[in-house]
């Protein structure tokens, strides 16, 4: 069983990675790590906007509270 050598598509067109020359096997990699970075970004920024808004609606509860109590 011979293992089938990746693939690239770039404008609807496929190209087998063991074809490209070095050169290009170079921006795959960097293109296959920049696209693994935007999604550790993409996960980062949900993250952060779920616990800012946690805190957002912590200060609510609180200020609600106070205002409750006077």
């Amino acid at each position: 069983m011979t293992e089938e050598s990746p693939k690239v598509v770039l404008n609807d067109v496929e190209y087998d990675v063991a074809d490209l020359s070095d050169e290009q096997r170079v921006m795959v990699a960097h293109i296959s790590n920049l696209d693994a970075k935007l999604a550790d970004a993409r996960f980062n920024v949900d993250q952060l906007s779920v616990a800012r808004q946690a805190f957002v609606d912590m200060l609510n509860k609180a200020l609600n509270e106070e205002e409750a109590e006077t």
